[in-house]
């Protein structure tokens, strides 16, 4: 059910890496700062929007002044370093249970479906309390607050707890997901936290506020969940639900930069890829469009339309100058388009179209093939990158619902469900079931995993469990 849009058989997607290298001065440094805590794989960033800001006026927090050199593939944002659900951490726990390599389990001080992030020796998340709590009944929209919490990686311990309270009126009620959902984004010196008609936040690593913007007051019954992006000195923020617009923001004050319209029906993350040309492009799905700007100056690219009639949730993923993207309910639901163009592409840059997707979880790309798990269907999916075929279409037993985006990592593919179960596959173009992993602690789980070196984060909507050996 897959079509090239020209007819020709597509050439197989490169896979290449930047190589490694460490002179000897560079790993005694990196062994003495971080001590006994080795699981962290040493990485230089390759992608664009990794990049850490540029030194300004303000002075580096006592955390970064110590550590600021060390560079590790740590979780920096919502779905790692890329911005694609991908980690290249090995030993990563295979079977667990609730009392079954647990390292530690935290408790929060309310639900969220964003995920954890890391930083050195730091886990950040957000939550929220007050109001709209699921399984409790009561509190009103004037208690509603955001929490951004810094919890230690090494026991699970609070540091601080920083809430913001709700500009209102808010949403009576938020479907699903609550006041939560967008997972933040971090550098040397920042923390950056998107509450959506509450605004965009920056806090020091020691829990300071630092400047607070607003990007829109709109509200929506499915509440906002796009999250921060960073690149070069900006913050890109997908302010769809609050003013149907991307925004810019500096990443040191919060002041506005650019702002592109007609950002419609778009939950989704955006992601900064390159072309085959070596142009950066800024890539958002929207109702009916994948659209790619400047990310400079927020200048359109080009736009192409995808035939899915929804609004679009789930995030893109590129490869080789690729954008794949998946979305909706009914027809329609995924798409391959080549970066790079000008203008309205759809005829001369759209590869294929397919049938099969999903309306909230995103995909993940390995060696030319695309995999990703449907969010109502429970059916995991492998497909060939270059065409759109379906090369596996396996229904999970008892899966139910799935929000959370795949992860990718130590050859294994980590599905969870709402419901606290993670399903592990190996990451190949044949289905290989490998294990199904249960956490069902009576509340819900929204939020994606992440990786913390040699560990598993996974949250729910009333603790964060490290899972590791």
């Amino acid at each position: 059910m897959t079509r090239a849009e020209d007819g020709s058989e597509q050439k197989k997607c490169r896979w290449w890496m930047r190589p490694l290298t460490f002179t000897s001065s560079a790993v005694m440094i990196w062994l003495l700062v971080l001590g006994r805590d080795l699981s962290l794989s040493l990485t230089p960033s390759s992608f664009a929007d990794e990049r850490p800001a540029k030194s300004g006026s303000a002075k580096p927090s006592p955390l970064a002044s110590a550590k600021g050199a060390v560079k590790t593939s740590q979780w920096l944002r919502f779905r790692g370093p890329s911005g694609m659900g991908t980690s290249d951490a090995k030993g990563l726990p295979l079977n667990w249970s609730l009392t079954e390599n647990i390292v530690w389990k935290a408790d929060l001080p309310g639900p969220g479906a964003s995920s954890p992030i890391v930083f050195q020796d730091r886990i950040y998340l957000t939550c929220y309390s007050g109001f709209y709590i699921p399984g409790e009944s009561g509190g009103s929209q004037e208690d509603l607050k955001r929490h951004l919490m810094a919890v230690r990686r090494s026991d699970g311990g609070v540091i601080w707890d920083q809430a913001v309270a709700a500009k209102l009126p808010e949403e009576d009620r938020i479907r699903d997901h609550g006041f939560a959902a967008n997972t933040p984004a971090v550098d040397d010196e920042r923390i950056y936290v998107f509450f959506g008609k509450t605004g965009v936040f920056a806090f020091d690593h020691g829990g300071k506020q630092l400047w607070q913007t607003d990007v829109g007051s709109k509200t929506h019954g499915w509440g906002t969940s796009a999250s921060p992006v960073l690149y070069k000195d900006l913050v890109f923020i997908n302010a769809s639900v609050e003013s149907s617009s991307l925004v810019a923001l500096d990443r040191h004050t919060g002041e506005e930069k650019w702002r592109a319209k007609g950002i419609r029906e778009s939950w989704n993350t955006p992601l900064v890829i390159t072309a085959e040309s070596g142009r950066q492009e800024l890539i958002v799905a929207t109702r009916g469009n994948v659209l790619a700007f400047n990310p400079d100056t927020g200048a359109p690219f080009w736009s192409c339309k995808t035939d899915i009639g929804w609004y679009m949730v789930p995030s893109v993923v590129a490869h080789s100058g690729i954008v794949y993207c998946l979305g909706g309910r009914s027809g329609v639901a995924g798409l391959a388009v080549r970066a790079g163009g000008s203008g309205d592409v759809t005829e001369t840059h759209r590869l294929w179209t397919s049938i099969k997707g999903s309306n909230v979880t995103s995909p993940v790309y390995l060696d030319g093939h695309l995999y990703w798990m449907n969010d109502n269907r429970g059916i995991a999916y492998c497909a060939e990158a270059n065409s759109g075929k379906i090369i596996y279409e396996e229904r999970l037993d008892r899966a139910g619902e799935v929000y959370a985006s795949a992860l990718l990592a130590d050859g294994r593919l980590y599905y969870l469900t709402r419901d606290g179960r993670t399903f592990v596959l190996a990451a190949k173009p044949e289905f290989e079931q490998l294990a199904v992993n249960d956490l069902h602690d009576r509340s819900i789980f929204n939020g994606s995993p992440a990786v913390d070196g040699s560990r598993l984060l996974i949250r729910s909507d009333k603790f964060l469990y490290c899972i590791g050996k």
